[in-house]
């Protein structure tokens, strides 16, 4: 059923939120500036008349999501948040101080689900938005942008063999009992011993006998997945997913591409990026667009394979324009977009390293490089570094959210900056002093 339009609420004889609060705090006037209507009138279509209780109002359910990713905090948290902090409940529409928790921490990823990574980006169109009409972000900025790559990493541990054949006869041993399918042997202790000693021997540096627990551990799989191809012809759609993974982890050598790295997340990717202290990554590419001089992110997407970065210059581009509504005239990148066939044709594509350019584009080559505090920011800050969601969809929507989050972030660095730059000229008098003295912000946006 469609949502509620407003929350139900308590303590209605208590005094309202606005009256209380801090109207000068940069989350008051974020909440102010936002247009929250939008996203009823967008998100409508994700919901069904008269079927069902209704739903959760969208307000509150975007506003969640806003405030997890700019306070870098799980699903959980953010609930037990909202429930301490009024500022976080006047942000997703409350207008009472609440003493219940507004919903269950999975009503949030249902909500994540049911609008997919298509829905999401209008929750980063609309932080766009909201930086336009601050005049934080003006039509020039959007002509020039940077562009990169980087690896969001997955929640999954670090690949072995020996822990993934252990994994899998793990997992179809336990869907084998769902589906009532008797097994010959399960090998769920020699299986768990085999795997504590081939770890026990490769600290210690005793290769030949840790190399016979793990092929012990493959040949334990292999017997598994042939006995549930006896017992079951005709399989579940569950196992017949299961077994083809099992088959391929099964079958996968060293040098194999597009090997599996992990049971519960198939489509991870081995990525390397040339980093001295982490030569391997596994996890999803995923493409950044930005502003070259405000560093707003006006796009970013999880690309599904481990392409050439050149190969996703095209699509990256299509994508700021159906955020942004506007294609760059002009744009700055690594040598890793090399090639011309890549290139869009009505954009200046300027490449590093590149001679013979005027002062004016050498100054904004330079600044390409203004891209990479930006992605420290995503993952150090945004939740970037450790993608927890799951699937391609999960990549997709982790990214957004991120940028969503940091865009957001900026804005409330605006509006702090306007209240510290009043308060230091109501203290010293003048411009000149206000300048020159510090404050320090009590606002924690980490």
């Amino acid at each position: 059923m469609k949502p509620r339009k407003k929350p139900k609420q308590e303590n209605k004889d208590k005094a309202l939120l606005e009256e209380i609060l801090n109207k000068e705090h940069p989350l008051y006037k974020l909440a102010e500036k936002i247009e929250w209507e939008v996203f009823e009138k967008e998100f409508g279509e994700y919901y069904v008349e008269m079927i069902g209780r209704p739903g959760l109002p969208i307000r509150l359910m975007v506003g969640l999501h806003y405030l997890k990713y700019l306070y870098n905090v799980g699903d959980e948290a953010v609930i037990e948040g909202f429930l301490e902090n009024p500022y976080w409940q006047y942000f997703c529409g409350y207008e009472y101080f609440q003493h219940k928790f507004p919903c269950d921490p999975t009503s949030l990823v249902r909500w994540r689900r049911r609008l997919g990574a298509e829905g999401i980006e209008k929750l980063l169109k609309e932080t766009i938005e909201v930086a336009k009409r601050e005049k934080e972000l003006k039509s020039k900025d959007l002509e020039r942008v940077n562009v990169d790559t980087t690896v969001q990493e997955k929640a999954i541990a670090f690949p072995t063999d020996a822990r993934l054949y252990y994994k899998m006869r793990s997992t179809l041993v336990r869907q084998a009992e769902k589906e009532n399918i008797k097994l010959r042997q399960s090998y769920k202790r020699v299986g768990k011993k085999a795997l504590k000693k081939q770890a026990s021997y490769a600290y210690a540096k005793q290769g030949q006998r840790a190399r016979k627990q793990t092929k012990r551990l493959q040949i334990m799989l292999g017997r598994v997945i042939r006995d549930i191809e006896r017992k079951t012809p005709t399989q579940s759609q569950e196992m017949k997913k299961l077994l083809e993974i099992a088959k391929q982890i099964f079958s996968q050598k060293k040098d194999d591409s597009r090997k599996i790295y992990s049971v519960h997340s198939a489509e991870v990717e081995c990525i390397t990026k040339g980093k001295i202290e982490k030569h391997y990554e596994f996890g999803a590419k995923v493409s950044i667009v930005t502003s070259s001089k405000k560093g707003y992110v006006l796009a970013i997407d999880a690309l599904e394979q481990n392409v050439y970065d050149g190969a996703s210059l095209i699509d990256s581009i299509n994508k700021m324009q159906k955020i942004v509504g506007q294609r760059p005239k002009q744009l700055f990148a690594d040598k890793g977009y090399r090639g011309t066939q890549h290139h869009p044709k009505d954009v200046e594509v300027y490449i590093c390293g590149r001679k013979n350019l005027s002062t004016s584009l050498n100054a904004w080559l330079r600044r390409r490089s203004a891209i990479e505090p930006v992605i420290g920011h995503l993952k150090l800050d945004h939740r970037m570094d450790r993608n927890f969601l799951l699937g391609r969809t999960g990549d997709r929507i982790n990214c957004i959210l991120a940028a969503s989050a940091f865009n957001l972030r900026k804005i409330l660095r605006a509006f702090s900056f306007v209240l510290f730059s009043w308060l230091s000229f109501i203290c010293f008098g003048s411009k000149k002093e206000a300048s020159n003295h510090v404050f320090e912000s009590p606002f924690s946006f980490a």
